[in-house]
């Protein structure tokens, strides 16, 4: 009879165990639903305290830390650039800190001094025009990793149907909510001067390359066309002069085409950049309008778009807070 008791007792405890553990997981948002809406943004313009990185995103959770050991009772922010599904994790970028003032506000020096003390650099975003934006209850250090596994999901299904174009991932941890939100404009003041350097040096490398590879095109133009040339003054002087007077001018001509669809293409983006404030409101549920934004505005049609965010991050990319 002892026995039966003791693994009654025991059934007890592993049944109460279990409940406890399956509340606490409910509690830390296991069954809260996403909502993905767009809109104007939860938060103004902020005045943030960070550190960039360059490498896997499972790195942040020592940043948040550093962050939260100087002041605990700031707001922690991170912003990461790159989709770490499109881009190598060694390569990914990101900025991790903590918000020193909102809105008008501005912070004292004392708090700016103490951060710099420690390595920190201090940045200033604007109030976002309108965005992509969810929400997830902050309430235990799982609910970091439940708001990864389900909020960047939602937020790349709501993106791909409706062709916007987001980022950087933007995440703001306030109280008792983590704010999921996506610029659908003016993402570069976003960048910290950090990113900023590497996407110019990035642009410079990209233009170097590809004037190299159009001398090599246009080294073996030249070099057909004087073949060509050559041949045909074996036949007769005449046909050689004519030949070397007219067969530049195909040639020319393809360049100046060239230059004409580069130009179209220039202004095509320009006018894809530009026509932004013009677009019609996405109708969302609550009647208030959302900006939609085509899949060549922002930064059109790059690659670069999707290297920025058309993936979800995995949790174990993501340190914890």
């Amino acid at each position: 009879m002892t026995d039966w008791v003791l693994l009654g007792l025991i059934a007890v405890l592993v049944v109460l165990l279990l409940l406890t553990i399956f509340g606490f997981v409910v509690y830390s948002g296991l069954f809260t639903e996403v909502v993905v809406s767009a809109g104007s943004p939860p938060v103004g313009n902020m005045t943030l305290a960070y550190k960039f990185r360059v490498g896997p995103y499972g790195e942040s959770g020592q940043l948040f830390t550093d962050g939260c050991s100087i002041s605990s009772k700031l707001c922690s922010i991170g912003v990461y650039y790159d989709n770490p599904h499109t881009v190598s994790p060694e390569k990914c970028r990101f900025a991790i800190g903590r918000i020193l003032s909102e809105g008008d506000a501005k912070p004292s020096e004392e708090q700016i001094k103490r951060f710099q003390k420690y390595g920190f650099k201090i940045f200033s975003f604007p109030a976002p025009s309108h965005v992509v934006m969810a929400t997830f209850p902050f309430t235990t250090p799982l609910s970091i990793h439940l708001a990864v596994n389900r909020v960047h999901p939602a937020l790349d299904t709501y993106i791909k149907e409706r062709k916007l174009c987001a980022h950087p991932r933007i995440e703001i941890y306030k109280q008792d909510r983590i704010y999921f939100v996506c610029p659908l404009a003016r993402q570069g003041d976003f960048y910290v001067p950090e990113m900023k350097e590497l996407e110019r040096k990035s642009r410079a490398a990209a233009a170097v390359a590809e004037d190299a590879q159009t001398d090599i095109t246009g080294g073996d133009t030249m070099s057909e066309t004087s073949s060509i040339s050559m041949e045909a003054t074996t036949d007769s002087r005449d046909t050689s002069v004519a030949t070397s007077i007219l067969l530049p001018f195909p040639a020319s001509r393809g360049r100046e085409e060239a230059d004409n669809r580069s130009e179209h293409s220039y202004s095509e983006s320009g006018a894809s950049g530009s026509s932004f404030e013009e677009l019609d409101l996405e109708v969302a549920g609550d009647g208030e309008g959302a900006p939609g934004l085509l899949p060549d505005a922002g930064y059109a049609g790059n690659q670069e778009v999707a290297d920025k965010w058309t993936k979800e991050p995995i949790a174990a990319e993501r340190g914890e807070e």
